[in-house]
């Protein structure tokens, strides 16, 4: 007896796998092997401290199995999510209490765990008999860990109304099975019903969460993208003194980057008096994705002074922030520091990577990530033809379209919508008209993204009646479609068309307005020249909507009035606005001051606009043609060589025809084509018969006008 409680002792105090082997030498030597309860303990240490398979060992060499060494293996298997072998080593649970022995026959503590398991399988037809077996049981019936566990099996099979019919069959359920189906819902896309299940939680039953629940209710609030609620709930963290929980202050900065909260997340940061990888990560992306780049840079620059361990998501981070920034010298950093941590071997690392370098304008660079990448999914194949398109490379994406045809890789709806994005670059209507095909082949026709991508598509290509037609043709239609045909009518130059369609879809549908619909809107009336008509839109999403304007709404109204002519009133309205003008705004008005030709409203809008983005090529040639227009030579040459010292190239204007079923692009001076000196020659006998018919046309135009006067004499 003295023998057995020492070892029970010595077991107690085992924590790691070569004082295990020398318990068990000690368990054969005192004759207790085979004894049921060191025969668990040694199963559930070996799966612990050194690997299943001795764990398994034990259990197939004790001839005595309880209910209590099968449970010890199950969860064993279940912490390792080997799903199957949960469900065979059950399954041999079961046939062994069939066969008369009661030992080892199921308890309320072996359910919740084989649910676990069919939840992992999402194996709702087992699940369901496993829940009629529990039913016939009243003890088993009533475990709440039991009940808990039949949510989380039909949460994960996306049956709900089945997991609340659980829920409800229970007097007073505790935090647990509210915390269940508060994640059920969140987790099913629900997020609404579960702020709903927490609010009755809290305030009607007043049922206390815990951080588990919190972190569900956190991300039910990412998913709403409601940073006012997060707040609320922030606040609620900290009245309960949880906020020095790691887990809940992690899930909190995803939400305030997914917001847009940055401010938010930087003090929160700051005020965490523990952080791990994924807090430095969740900030790096909250710069990230909010336009911070500097910031974002700077933390994790930091990170790697301070030597904090960063995984694939911090890189993927701060590689976002060198394509935002479009800073190629800090991404190739970070490349190297990627290769020399072998993590550019992963997937989605190699993928940043090659998003960075397109973002960067540098496509070759891109394209060696790609090659060098043992595998390619779905998402670096369309980051590469993506990157093609946002270099001006459209049929260059297009190709990488058809290879990835070729190598059996079928696109998901992302892939799809940047497909039909870089087709609609080219404007080639047989080939949207393929892609149309392959749309409707592939059983994308239904989806709203890929619908709003074809109308956009066939608006470029000049198509509106085809553009019409997929969208009355889609049975459901959001606030993607309508902007989508919106803004195809305002390409078009159709303006009175695109207002007509906003008040039918304002008058006739409960669909409201957001941000992109009045940029789609303001654009037609701008394409139109509709100047009265844009300025009482945009008053109508500021005061009836309340929706607030961005840089980019006010940078159209600029627009709108610069190209017809209201320049006093446009310059106007820029120093009147409630934020600053960014380079949409003050690009617009350089613009239209080069239409009009005003040096002097060119040289204001030069000037913000070499401050806010001094490297960009566009700017500085069209004050330098403001300038020509008016002989001002020397402010001409002043800019060219500021741009020759800068070493600012303008991106090339490329043209694209189709001839048959071959697609041909150009820019200007291109030798590159295999038919250029046919080409040239062709454009050289017309430019002698141009010359020719203007000699003839002048020559004849001199005779009439002797001919007139001599008439009129």
């Amino acid at each position: 007896m003295r023998n057995r409680e020492e070892l029970v002792k010595l077991f107690e105090k085992c924590n790691n796998g070569k004082i295990l082997a020398q318990l068990q030498c000690h368990t054969l030597k005192v004759g207790l092997a085979h004894d049921s309860f060191f025969a668990t303990k040694l199963s559930a240490l070996y799966a612990k401290y050194a690997s299943l398979v001795h764990a398994r060992k034990v259990f197939d060499e004790t001839p005595h199995k309880t209910v209590h060494l099968w449970n010890a293996l199950l969860r064993s298997y279940c912490r390792e999510n080997q799903w199957e072998r949960s469900l065979h080593l059950f399954h041999d649970m079961v046939s062994s209490s069939s066969h008369g022995v009661t030992e080892g026959k199921p308890d309320n503590f072996t359910v919740p765990v084989v649910l676990k398991a069919c939840a992992g399988l999402q194996a709702l037809k087992l699940g369901k008999t496993i829940h009629g077996f529990v039913k016939r049981n009243e003890k088993t019936d009533l475990d709440m860990f039991v009940g808990a566990a039949l949510i989380e099996l039909y949460s994960k099979c996306g049956k709900m109304d089945e997991a609340l019919q659980v829920f409800l069959g229970f007097s007073q359920p505790d935090v647990v099975l509210w915390t269940s189906m508060i994640t059920g819902y969140e987790q099913n896309g629900n997020p609404e019903k579960a702020v709903e299940f927490f609010s009755q939680m809290v305030v009607i039953k007043h049922v206390n969460p815990d951080r588990v629940t919190l972190v569900s209710l956190v991300s039910a609030c990412t998913q709403l993208s409601n940073s006012k609620l997060g707040s609320s709930i922030h606040g609620f963290i900290t009245r309960r003194n949880l906020d020095y929980d790691l887990s809940l202050a992690n899930s909190l900065l995803n939400l305030y980057a997914k917001t847009g909260s940055v401010k938010s997340a930087a003090n929160l940061f700051e005020k965490m008096p523990a952080k791990d990888v994924i807090s430095w990560s969740s900030l790096i992306a909250c710069y990230s994705l909010n336009g911070a780049a500097a910031e974002a840079l700077n933390l994790f620059n930091e990170m790697i002074d301070r030597k904090i361990e960063f995984n694939s998501v911090t890189v993927i981070g701060a590689l976002q922030a060198c394509g935002v920034a479009c800073n190629l010298e800090e991404g190739k950093t970070i490349h190297k520091l990627v290769t020399s941590k072998g993590l550019e071997m992963d997937v989605s690392v190699s993928t940043a990577l090659i998003d960075m370098y397109m973002k960067c304008f540098s496509p070759e660079d891109a394209l060696d990530v790609f090659e060098k990448m043992p595998k390619k999914d779905v998402v670096s194949w369309a980051a590469l033809l993506s990157g093609y398109s946002q270099n001006g490379m459209s049929s260059k994406s297009m190709g990488i379209f058809n290879t990835m045809l070729l190598n059996r890789i079928k696109p998901d709806a992302v892939a799809m919508v940047k497909i039909l994005a870089s087709c609609s670059d080219l404007g080639i209507l047989q080939q949207a008209l393929c892609l149309h095909d392959y749309v409707v082949k592939s059983g994308f026709t239904n989806n709203i993204f890929v619908g709003a991508s074809l109308i956009e598509l066939y608006s470029k290509c000049g198509s509106i009646v085809n553009a019409m037609k997929v969208f009355e043709e889609m049975k459901v239609k959001d606030i993607v479609t309508w902007s989508a045909i919106i803004a195809g009518y305002g390409i078009q130059g159709q303006g009175r068309q695109a207002l007509k369609l906003f008040h039918k879809m304002t008058e006739t549908s409960r669909i409201m307005p957001n941000e992109v619909t009045f940029i789609s809107l303001l654009s037609a009336c701008s394409h139109a020249g509709l100047i009265e008509e844009g300025i009482k839109i945009f008053n109508y999403m500021l005061h009836e909507y309340r929706i607030k304007p961005n840089t980019e709404h006010y940078g159209i109204i600029v627009d709108l009035l610069g190209r017809t002519g209201e320049l006093d009133r446009a310059l106007d309205f820029v120093q009147k606005m409630p934020i600053p003008a960014g380079p949409h705004v003050w690009g617009a008005l350089l613009g239209a001051a080069c239409i009009h030709h005003k040096s002097e409203l060119g040289e204001v809008a030069a000037k913000n606009l070499f401050q806010l983005d001094p490297n960009h090529a566009g700017y500085y040639i069209l004050l330098s043609n403001i300038y020509a227009v008016e002989k001002n030579w020397d402010n001409v040459g002043k800019l060219r060589h500021v741009i020759k010292e800068k070493g600012l190239k303008k991106m090339l204007g490329k043209s694209v025809i189709e001839v048959g079923s071959e697609v041909h692009s150009f820019v200007a001076d291109d030798r590159l084509h295999p038919e250029s000196d046919q080409i040239y020659r062709l454009l050289g006998n017309l430019n002698v018969n141009m010359r020719d018919k203007v000699e003839d046309y002048n020559s004849n135009s001199k005779y009439y006008y002797m001919a007139l006067r001599k008439f009129y004499s």
